[in-house]
């Protein structure tokens, strides 16, 4: 066996040809398919879904223990968005220098320990403290996993392999509100944050046994400036938007917004004179990543916007308790859950222009339909509405997260992956921002301060609006796009030959 195999660390160049071929354990143990390696990292994913849901539900009883409004706990979780704009952007430069697995390792760990941290909290300041240094383990989880998938699964086997990756992770969102309501109810809150510790440690087990090295071939220079410019901006826009959604603070949101365009602006020069910066823009000439990018932030903004509005209007449109909000809400995700099954059956069906085409329309036509729920409708119809929304939308985001890394050199994919999980961060949170303002523009005509149920039909139309708009871009990919991925054309014989010696072995 190759030293490079054997040792378990495969250069970035090989590792799309021959790690995604064959799968190695860490330690040079037996070939692993590519459902073991989507499960283990879907633990991270998992735990982080489940930690954000959770920490909801506890804020009123944090408030009363810290003796501070509870509005000021909203500190808290723009301190974990903070932690995101900065070390987002830097994941692939550690992952290329120190090794994917490694840093991945090291980011479950800085999750753990800022888990523990919150835990041991006494007062808000040092909670804040604590969340910002567990947001910066978040920041490299999320990049470096997909990272991680991407260098170990074969091409063909992308779509199904990001298929078992997201369906653990989904099941964080769907139990947290109710184990987030046990938890409040019968024990502390702090428990919230320790149930991290037993699935992060189990992670960092299987990431150790399991999951080979894999480093970027050359070392990137820092790029501290860019660092800097694009931290700033990204925070500044990160804190802004999420800002909008609160009234009282759109003055402090706006300030925020233009420092972080300005700094952005500064970015962009910047990195137009440098040959490595922090978050290649030069990557958007790849048209499939292009294309998945700008279609893929525009659905982004619908999909960031209603967790924002769906629960407002069930329980201030509609009238309902906070418990029958949250188990209405559930629908969405379990339509998600359901749909990972099929997703790599339709795309090697109809291929990925064509799937998204078809499905991004369904998937804005569910969120109309949202928009035009009313109290009168019965549970079941409107739970079944929410579930299909959450279906068509989560086949359009599993479509997109694999496409996007189609025309990706090997050598560029750590680049890649912390470019894109950047916008995606961004245009959930502008999503909340577009959705606030939806709103407010929909209330301003009759002057009132509570919403209407009528008042947040117009606020879904415009995000569904936005969202549709992404089928002019999903018109622009190639009808071949993806069709390896997919499973659409014959395997190479490369491939082939990898596959019988696992099937052997």
């Amino acid at each position: 066996m190759n030293a490079e195999l054997r040792d378990g660390v495969i250069p970035a160049s090989e590792g799309l040809r021959r790690v995604a071929d064959v799968t190695p354990a860490a330690g040079g143990g037996q070939p692993h398919n590519y459902r073991t390696v989507a499960l283990i990292i879907a633990c991270a994913l998992f735990m982080e879904g489940m930690d954000a849901t959770v920490l909801a539900t506890a804020l009123p009883a944090m408030a009363r223990d810290f003796h501070v409004p509870v509005t000021h706990l909203s500190s808290a979780l723009t301190a974990y968005l903070l932690a995101l704009a900065i070390f987002i952007p830097a994941s692939g430069r550690f992952a290329d220098r120190f090794g994917a697995k490694t840093v991945f390792r090291l980011a479950i760990l800085v999750f753990l320990a800022g888990s523990l941290l919150c835990a041991q909290a006494r007062d808000l300041p040092f909670l804040i403290l604590a969340r910002f240094l567990q947001g910066a383990g978040g920041a490299m989880m999320i990049p470096i996993g997909r990272l991680v998938l991407l260098r170990s699964v074969r091409k063909e086997d992308m779509v199904a392999a990001t298929s078992w990756l997201i369906m653990p992770a989904l099941v964080g969102p769907i139990i947290g509100p109710p184990l987030g309501g046990f938890i409040i109810t019968y024990l502390d809150w702090r428990w919230i944050f320790y149930l991290n510790l037993p699935v992060g440690l189990l992670g960092v087990v299987l990431v150790t046994k399991f999951i080979a090295e894999v480093r970027g071939e050359r070392p990137v220079r820092a790029d501290f400036l860019g660092f800097i410019l694009s931290g700033v901006s990204l925070g500044c826009l990160l804190f802004g938007f999420e800002m909008t959604s609160r009234s009282g603070e759109l003055r402090g949101a706006a300030a925020l917004i233009a420092v972080g365009l300005v700094t952005g602006a500064l970015y962009v020069r910047h990195a137009g004179r440098r040959q490595d910066p922090i978050l290649d823009l030069s990557l958007m000439q790849i048209p499939t990543f292009r294309l998945s990018v700008i279609a893929g932030s525009l659905t982004r903004i619908t999909q960031g916007a209603q967790p924002f509005l769906l629960p407002l209007m069930l329980q201030v449109g509609f009238g309902m308790k906070a418990s029958s909000s949250g188990a209405i809400t559930i629908a969405g995700a379990m339509g998600s859950l359901g749909m990972k099954w099929l997703a790599p059956g339709l795309l090697r069906r109809f291929g990925f222009r064509r799937s998204l085409v078809v499905n991004g329309l369904l998937g804005a036509a569910g969120y109309a339909v949202c928009g035009i729920l009313r109290p009168d409708w019965p549970l079941p119809v409107i739970f079944g509405v929410l579930m299909a929304s959450g279906f068509f939308m989560s086949f359009q985001f599993t479509a997109y997260n694999t496409i996007a890394y189609d025309e990706i050199d090997p050598g560029r994919m750590s680049a890649a992956t912390s470019f894109y999980a950047t916008f995606q961060q961004l245009m959930l949170s502008l999503g909340i921002c577009v959705g606030a303002a939806a709103l407010h523009l929909a209330m301003a005509p009759s002057g009132r301060i509570t919403p209407q149920p009528g008042d947040f039909t117009v606020a879904f139309l415009v995000v569904t609006a936005i969202s549709a708009s992404a089928t002019i871009w999903n018109l622009k990919f190639s009808k071949t796009a993806g069709e390896e991925m997919s499973g659409r054309v014959p395997r190479s014989p490369q491939g082939q030959v990898a596959q019988e010696q696992t099937a052997k072995s």
